[in-house]
């Protein structure tokens, strides 16, 4: 692609999409927003890169933050995260990091790694792990391509820097999930390096671009903004209404729970419960499955079409809730065995949202 530079000017469009790729999780965007906006004004604008941009042999450092949402809309970073996190790296490999890449695409953490890389004079890879964002660290395209999650190093905003070698990604995730606990439920973290070469087959191409052109829609639709979303994407809309409960808890690392939301108008007489770890896992109607992951369930503001991260839910809100179909790679054996419905403890298996339309 041509050479593309991530400015202030495209960073509210880029919050919007990511927010709405997170199916209510990544952390909330407002804060990467207003960390990349500052980043931006003392070290200038961010290149994108493609693949071809960059040397195939070079080191790409997929990067975010680890932990509770609930916790990070009061808990920031120090702004120094990235370097320690990309200083250890190289250090470990006796290689430079030539790019850095979102973890997951989605809420804040889509935006975390523009942060670094204007401070470090880096390019962000127009790619990231998940195409949307999920709750666990074994969780991303890297793992279901067989890519080792070793080494991965963590950082907090004390300074805190550990290295971490497992068997495997599940143990990643149960190690990190546990050190970010004590970290106070939020960290930062680098997993799953690995070179630009392996980034084109393991990696989920585009979402950067992607989550700028959703905003973008958003921001200039006239009367429809979810119409608008959902016939450029594809997407379902399962339920207009209002918000009128929330069940949240922090436990764990995790934000678990529940919304419910009443059907308003068109849809008056329908409830639909959504299942949250971070984000939202599943979408039932009296107990029929209305979307469920790997699919992208996000909650959006039901005039302006922005999403609502989990953490800020709230009795109320009239709303959208909508379905996005998932990147092609989470449909696969490995894929939905990595983050299907059972690798979340339910008892049913995946059925794409187009198929569940339709029988509907």
């Amino acid at each position: 692609m041509a050479e593309f530079t991530l400015g202030a000017t495209e960073l509210p469009d880029l919050a919007t999409g990511c927010a709405v790729l997170g199916a209510g999780g990544g952390g909330d965007p407002r804060t990467g927003l207003l960390m990349a906006l500052q980043a931006m004004e003392e070290h200038g604008p961010v290149r994108l890169a493609s693949f071809d941009d960059l040397p195939g042999d070079g080191i790409v450092m997929p990067c975010g933050g680890v932990g509770a949402p609930t916790v990070s809309i009061e808990k920031f970073g120090n702004g120094g995260e990235g370097k320690r996190l990309r200083d250890r790296v190289e250090q470990l490999l006796d290689r430079p990091v030539v790019a850095l890449m979102p973890s997951e695409i989605g809420g804040s953490n889509g935006l975390i790694p523009i942060v670094w890389a204007a401070e470090l004079g880096l390019p962000v890879l127009d790619a990231d792990g998940m195409g949307r964002a999920f709750p666990e660290m074994q969780q991303v395209s890297m793992h279901v391509a067989g890519i080792s999650p070793n080494p991965c190093v963590m950082t907090d905003e004390r300074g805190n820097t550990l290295v971490i070698e497992t068997i495997g990604g599940r143990w990643i995730e149960r190690v990190v999930r546990a050190v970010a606990v004590e970290f106070g439920a939020r960290a930062c973290s680098t997993e799953y390096l690995l070179t630009v070469e392996q980034a084109r087959e393991a990696a989920v191409p585009g979402t950067v671009t992607l989550a700028w052109r959703i905003g973008q829609l958003l921001h200039g639709a006239q009367s429809d903004p979810v119409g608008e979303l959902l016939a450029e994407l594809g997407g379902y809309r399962l339920v207009q209404g209002k918000v009128v409960d929330v069940e949240r808890r922090t436990t764990g690392g995790f934000v678990r729970g529940s919304a419910f939301i009443e059907g308003l108008a068109e849809d008056a007489g329908h409830s639909l419960r959504i299942e949250i770890q971070n984000e939202n896992l599943v979408a039932l109607e009296e107990g029929r499955i209305l979307a469920s992951v790997p699919d992208i369930i996000t909650v959006l503001d039901g005039e302006s079409g922005a999403a609502i991260t989990t953490e800020r839910l709230r009795y109320g809100q009239r709303v959208s809730v909508v379905a996005l179909r998932c990147h092609p790679i989470w449909r696969s054996e490995r894929g939905l065995a990595t983050a299907g419905p059972r690798a979340f403890g339910y008892e049913f298996d995946y059925q794409p949202v187009e198929e569940l339309h339709a029988a509907a």
